[in-house]
């Protein structure tokens, strides 16, 4: 009798998980998303056939999306995202028979709906297309604009809704699937996509991918130019061009054993091997996580392994982003707060409790920064946010990253990190391949970690974090040690006036970082040109320390940086280290006579997203 209700009961346990997972998918199909005209939950896809030839000449890709649906709701028409695609037409299943298609008005930064009229039995639809020379998601590159001057390049930006300006699909990061490409490119060029992918070129051009986990597709992604590779071991590797690639592998040299930290933490890497792409310098962000293979920005490459902790970032979110996604865009805090927490965690395995104390004070004065800009009561600060209507790209602030990021700190605080990180594993694998929203992530909080603790709830304080403006009272506090040593050196400096010897005292990227952002708002070009001549802060390869110095020159009319400035802007694309440059040049006349000067000679060498941005800016 024992052993039957014991059998009943495990019997029960394992339907309600079942139950549990069928539920998580369905609530996530029918979750409504802003910035999508998908309609899920009358019909949605589930894989992808892609087909496409790319054309440097025409500056066009010319496709074939074959979308396996779902229709188990019999539905009579199937809505996709579309933005600027020439369509040419669309069938039905594998016999092709045409089908009749209609579109929606066209929406500011949404696109358009395509709607296509289906039956209640089919499974397959076919969609012909081209791409718009104006396609968001696409960068075409021309030789010079490349390292290695001879052929051109492109590479896709899919995040956030950039996925519809080059696929047709259902544009929303709560609708996944598998997929399988074709690709035909020139002869001399090698094709990368977010799947299994090719280490050498082959002399046809023609190449094969597949992706067998289910992505949204905002992690849709293809690269084609002159690529060459090196691994660094048996499932790492580094892809650039020829000229860059020995550099970026010596650079990315712990590439293994950031994975097997991250797999320490959190459980296993699912995604097959780990790879890097070393754009061009036009790359609009420090990174883009696509699955299987990250896309990275050469600005990274200091030549010293500075700074490398970008790619503990890019990793992680192969836990937090690729495999538990956020389900739409107002809860992108769940990618990138989770990936920030985790980022950090890996940073502390490798590279010691010092270094991570330091990227936590380095978050916290850009969360401060950012509460400043928005306002303390601004709706934005909430960590569900709400940009319907707007570009979802505007909520890409640090309140996902870092207000994210503190109020997982918050957890770990109230409940232990030995707790923390087995709720934080759990999750991991009870959602894999899955797409979350707030509610449902705050749900398996307490179920699975508070478990109805009155204490620990007080501690936390979920709805002031998530559901309220600005910085909670009970935010952790951070510090470090090496920072207060250099609080030090700099009120000895201000007393004395002696710069000599501080360049020894103060060495690492971060501790020179941390230097400048503390210099005094009284400082004199004089004071710049004796701290130059110590640390050679203009002749800096470093990019994060450049940003931070070239930013004091411009507001200290420190006028010996003023060529490095330029060649900075005009070299590095990466939108979160020029705009800030070009907002310090506007704020006074000359300075925006300098501003428009340079981006007229830059802004074709930008990515889309990033001369749109500085477009208003500059108006």
């Amino acid at each position: 009798m024992n052993k039957l209700t014991l059998m009943i009961a495990m019997l029960m346990m394992l339907s309600c998980q079942q139950s549990s997972k069928k539920n998580t998918v369905t609530d996530s199909l029918k979750t409504e998303d802003p910035h999508s005209f998908a309609q899920p939950s009358i019909a949605y896809v589930e894989h992808l056939d892609l087909d496409l030839k790319v054309d440097f000449e025409q500056q066009q890709l010319t496709g074939k999306a074959s979308w396996t649906i779902n229709n188990k709701a019999k539905a009579k028409e199937i809505i996709f995202d579309d933005s600027k695609l020439n369509i040419s037409k669309i069938t039905l299943g594998k016999d092709e028979k045409e089908a009749s298609y209609t579109y929606g008005p066209v929406v500011e930064y949404l696109g358009r709906a395509l709607k296509v009229a289906i039956t209640a039995d089919t499974k397959l639809i076919n969609i012909y297309y081209t791409t718009d020379k104006e396609a968001s998601a696409l960068q075409w590159l021309n030789p010079q604009q490349t390292a290695g001057k001879k052929r051109p390049y492109l590479f896709t930006q899919s995040q956030s809704i950039a996925a519809r300006s080059w696929v047709p699909c259902q544009d929303s990061p709560g609708i996944r699937f598998t997929y399988n490409a074709k690709v035909s490119v020139p002869k001399d060029l090698l094709a990368l996509m977010s799947a299994e992918n090719p280490q050498t070129k082959n002399s046809e051009g023609l190449y094969h991918f597949k992706q067998t986990h289910a992505i949204p597709s905002y992690l849709l992604a293809l690269a084609v130019g002159d690529i060459t590779f090196k691994s660094i071991d048996d499932r790492t590797g580094v892809y650039a061009e020829p000229s860059v690639l020995n550099k970026a592998v010596y650079e990315f040299a712990d590439m293994g054993k950031m994975v097997h930290a991250a797999e320490k933490l959190y459980g296993p890497y699912r995604w097959g091997r780990y790879d890097l792409l070393v754009l061009p310098p036009s790359f609009p962000f420090g990174g883009m996580e696509n699955p299987n293979l990250t896309f990275i920005t050469p600005t990274i490459l200091a030549g010293d392994r500075s700074l490398v902790s970008i790619i503990c970032h890019e990793l992680a979110h192969s836990w937090s982003g690729n495999l538990v996604t956020n389900s739409n865009w107002n809860d992108f805090w769940l990618n990138e707060g989770f990936t920030n927490y985790f980022e950090r965690r890996i940073d502390e395995e490798i590279f010691g409790k010092r270094e991570a104390e330091m990227q936590e004070v380095f978050a916290r004065q850009a969360l401060n920064a950012a509460i400043v800009d928005m306002g303390a009561e601004s709706r934005d600060t909430w960590l569900q946010t709400d940009y319907t209507g707007r570009n979802p790209d505007e909520g890409t602030n640090d309140i996902a990253y870092e207000k994210g990021f503190f109020f997982l700190k918050t957890i770990e605080a109230a409940v232990g990190r030995e707790k923390f990180d087995a709720f934080l594993r759990g999750y991991f694998d009870a959602n894999a391949f899955k797409s979350l929203n707030t509610a449902q992530f705050l749900d398996y909080l307490k179920k699975s970690l508070i478990k109805g603790d009155k204490s620990i709830e007080e501690k936390i304080d979920i709805d002031k974090w998530v559901y309220g403006p600005g910085i909670p009272t009970n935010v952790v506090a951070v510090g470090s040690e090496r920072f207060k040593a250099i609080d030090a050196l700099m009120a000895k400096w201000r007393k004395t006036g002696v710069v000599k010897g501080l360049s020894k005292e103060i060495v690492s990227s971060n501790e020179k970082r941390y230097f400048i952002s503390q210099l005094p708002a009284d400082l004199k070009a004089a004071d710049m040109a004796a701290l130059d001549a110590e640390f050679n802060f203009t002749g800096s390869h470093n990019t994060d320390v450049q940003l931070a110095w070239y930013t004091l020159a411009i507001r200290h009319h420190y006028n010996h940086a003023n060529n490095n400035i330029k060649a900075y802007l005009l070299e590095n694309g990466r939108m979160w280290h020029i705009i800030p440059l070009y907002k310090e040049l506007m704020i006074t006349p000359e300075g925006a006579k300098v501003a428009r000067a340079i981006y007229k000679e830059a802004r074709p060498n930008y990515h889309p997203m990033t001369y749109q941005a500085i477009d208003k800016l500059l108006k």
